[in-house]
Parts: C-alpha cells; sequence; structure tokens
C-alpha cells in the first residue's frame, strides 16, 4: 500500500477492493480495517521501535517482512486481539513465505517482547514527538508553527470521532437527539457519537433522521445560508451529505460528479433519507457540464490531498507527496474557474476542501479574487460559524485544524474536527 502509494480506502472499498479484501465476510473486513488503521496511524512509532528492538535493520527490500510485524505490533499494541493469536499469526505468516521464512523467529521474539514491554512501550509513545514522514511533519511546522503542528500531530495519533448532521438542525431537535443518542451537541449544529456503536443499529438511522458528516465537513453548505427556494449546483457531489443538507434546507439540487459508481452511492443515501426525488443527479466532469440556467448558488468540495483527515485516512501521509499536492492545487484552480460560470448573477460561491495545505485552499482563494473583479469576497463571520470563530482567518475565509474544537473533561479524548478550508464569494449583479 505505502510502497505503492495506494489510498487504503482503494483496496477495502466493499465493492471495488483487493479480491483478498472482498473474499473475506463481514466480521473479517472490519478486522482487517481496524488493523491497516492502527498500522499506518503509528507507522513511524512502530518503525522507531523495531530500530530499538533489533541490533541491525531490516532489509532494505523486505516490504512483506516489515508489513507483517508492523500488522503483529499493532494488534498487540493498540487493538482488543488476543495476544496468542496476534504471535502466532504472524509467525505464521513468516514461516510460510519463502522471503520470510528465515525471519520466523525475529517475528516471534519483536512479538513476544511487545507483550512482555506493552505497558512502558505505549507510554514511551505517548510521550514521544510525531514520528510522520518527513516531508509532511516539515510542511505543518512551516505552515502552523512548532507548537499548533505538534498538536495536529498528537491528535492523529487518536482515531477520529463520529459525527452526525441532523435533518432538521433546529437547537430544540438537536438537544433531542443528543439525549437519545447519549451524544455532545457541538456548537457548530453536529452531534458527536461518545461511543463507536454500529451506526446502523442507532435510533434514527433506518428513518433518515442523520447522517454521518465530520463537523468540520457540514460547513461550506451551511455557508450559503438560506437556499430555500434556490436552484443550487453540488460539483463533486459525492457521497452526499453537504447534497443532503442542501436539500434538507429547502434548495433545489443539482449534485454533479464525475464517477458513476460514487453518484450511486450518493443515491443510495439520499434515499435512505428519503431525498432521492427531491435532487437530480448527474454523472459528468464540470468541465464538460453544460447548464442553460446559471445557478443561486454553486458548492466546489473540490478534490484535494485529503491532510485534513489523517485521522480517518492514516495512509495520507504515507502515500502522498509535495507533488500530489502542487498538481492537485493546480487542479483546483482550474476547478474553481469552471464552477464559476455557473453561477448567476448575485448568485453565491462556495469553494472548499478537507486540505491542511494553504497552497490548495487560501493560495487558491486568493489568486481567484485577484483574477476575477466579478466575484465579491463575502467574508465569514461569527454568525455563520456559531461556536468555531477561532477557525475564521482575518481575509474571512474558513481553515480549522484537527487541534481545533477541544473538549473538556472527560470528553477530552472526543475532541478535534477534520482539517478543512472554505471560502465564498457573491457574483457582483
Amino acid at each position: 500500500m505505502v510502497d505503492s502509494r495506494t489510498p487504503m480506502d482503494a483496496l477495502t472499498d466493499d465493492s471495488h477492493g483487493h479480491p483478498h479484501y472482498l473474499a473475506l465476510d463481514a466480521r473479517d473486513r472490519s478486522l482487517v480495517r481496524a488493523m491497516l488503521m492502527a498500522a499506518l496511524r503509528h507507522r513511524g512509532d512502530l518503525e522507531a521501535l523495531i530500530d530499538r528492538f533489533t541490533d541491525r535493520p531490516l532489509p532494505g527490500g523486505a516490504a512483506s517482512l516489515r508489513a507483517i510485524i508492523h500488522l503483529a505490533l499493532a494488534q498487540i499494541l493498540f487493538l482488543d486481539v488476543p495476544d496468542h493469536s496476534a504471535v502466532d499469526l504472524a509467525v505464521e505468516a513468516a514461516r510460510t513465505d519463502p522471503r520470510n521464512r528465515r525471519f520466523a523467529g525475529l517475528v516471534n521474539a519483536l512479538c513476544r517482547r511487545a507483550v512482555r514491554d506493552r505497558e512502558k512501550i505505549l507510554d514511551a509513545i505517548a510521550r514521544s514527538p510525531s514520528r510522520a514522514p518527513g516531508w509532511f511533519a516539515e510542511r505543518l511546522t512551516e505552515i502552523y508553527g512548532a507548537e499548533k503542528a505538534a498538536a495536529i500531530e498528537a491528535c492523529h495519533r487518536r482515531p477520529a470521532p463520529i459525527d452526525l448532521t441532523l435533518a432538521d438542525e433546529s437547537p430544540e431537535n438537536v438537544a433531542l437527539w443528543a439525549e437519545r443518542l447519549g451524544a455532545i451537541a457541538l456548537p457548530t449544529g453536529s452531534l458527536r457519537l461518545t461511543s463507536h456503536t454500529a451506526i446502523t443499529e442507532l435510533p434514527g438511522y433506518a428513518d433518515g433522521v442523520w447522517w454521518v458528516q465530520d463537523a468540520a465537513a457540514a460547513i461550506p453548505a451551511r455557508l450559503f445560508g438560506d437556499v430555500a427556494g434556490q436552484r443550487v449546483l453540488d460539483l463533486c457531489a459525492a457521497p452526499g451529505g453537504k447534497t443532503a443538507q442542501l436539500v434538507e434546507r429547502g434548495a433545489t439540487v443539482t449534485a454533479l460528479d464525475q464517477s458513476a459508481n460514487r453518484l450511486k452511492r450518493l443515491a443510495a443515501n439520499l434515499d435512505r433519507l428519503g431525498l432521492a426525488d427531491r435532487c437530480e443527479t448527474v454523472a459528468a466532469s464540470l468541465f464538460d457540464h453544460g447548464a442553460d440556467v446559471p445557478f443561486d448558488a454553486v458548492l466546489l468540495d473540490a478534490p484535494c490531498s485529503s491532510t485534513g483527515t489523517v485521522r480517518r485516512h492514516p495512509d495520507v501521509p504515507w502515500t502522498k507527496t509535495p507533488e500530489d499536492i502542487a498538481k492537485l492545487a493546480a487542479l483546483q484552480a482550474r476547478m474553481l474557474e469552471r464552477a464559476a460560470d455557473f453561477v448567476a448573477p448575485g448568485g453565491t460561491l462556495v469553494f472548499s476542501n478537507c486540505s491542511l495545505d494553504p497552497s490548495e485552499g487560501e493560495d487558491v482563494a486568493r489568486a481567484f479574487s485577484r483574477e476575477h473583479a466579478n466575484f465579491e469576497p463575502l467574508p465569514v463571520t461569527d454568525d455563520d460559524l456559531p461556536g468555531l470563530s477561532s477557525a475564521i482567518t482575518g481575509e474571512g475565509f474558513v481553515r480549522t485544524t484537527p487541534a481545533d474544537l477541544p473538549l473538556a473533561g472527560d470528553e477530552a479524548r472526543l475532541g478535534g474536527i477534520d482539517g478543512f478550508f472554505a471560502a465564498r464569494w457573491r457574483r457582483r449583479v
């Protein structure tokens, strides 16, 4: 995965994932995902542990051996898996692979030492600095400073909480469902679950009362304000959380995505929510799509490096590169240019993505403002973002990081929010 720079989501997709993954039953798929998440989230920590526990480095080309050890140590240190199972499976995997057979004893020794010294190891990891890939750690420090970068990286070591967006976001309904679900009502209007219960078994799921969506991802759609009766174009719409928000707020929505498979997922989500007949879906690239009548509002949640979602996608720092960020920033600028064509005079344009890097956010937005005098920047205000005014920049952009939205006391472990950027403009009449 890391060596081939293949995203984990591509390998573990339930429809188009790796054949070995698809051959597993649902329970084993969940375990595999948990193992991969833990191993990737702590990849740097595990590498340091191997270096500390071995007299000589592992062979340079021993990718499969490294994977066996990482997955075994991740189970022993971070997952609720019986120690003997993790050890036995790792040793057996090494013995049955001709490339790794001679290292079976080393695998056994490393695993048993991790079992014996587990508490000491976990304490040392908790006190150690970030071990993210060099390019990523250096970039975070350059952008946010050493203190904020360290806080972000500390959040990356923790699994992300699960947030919900309610179809009815009135304060009374938010309070009602917070009580029913035993959830935390966030100041932004989202709910945060306090335990990782099976989503489909929770009250309200079958009735389409809510959907899973990080609190940061719910921000861009809210920046349009009252969209009741408006025609709204949601570009790059799948999987549909923002589309559902706009439909629930009374807009007539056209959801466009170039991936037919992703649009099927969006349609299934809207169907569960009872919104399928209130939204038009279009499988097309925004560069090819033609609209006869401009829209009152256009949302471009653009593809990006996803560095703001490392808590959920710990493979990102290991599978992306600075070159990827530069290419994506150029693509975003082109997409924003095209998105502007769909906005009617007096209409609103919102640009967002889940990158932590300003080259994919602030820089793209500034360049757009410089080059489009017919679009007036609309700075985001405290009223637009209740409870998260610290995320509003001096230019009126939204910039969140995983270290934002901290929670106090017993809920501190559930603090944080995805890294997100958003900017908005009004097309001059």
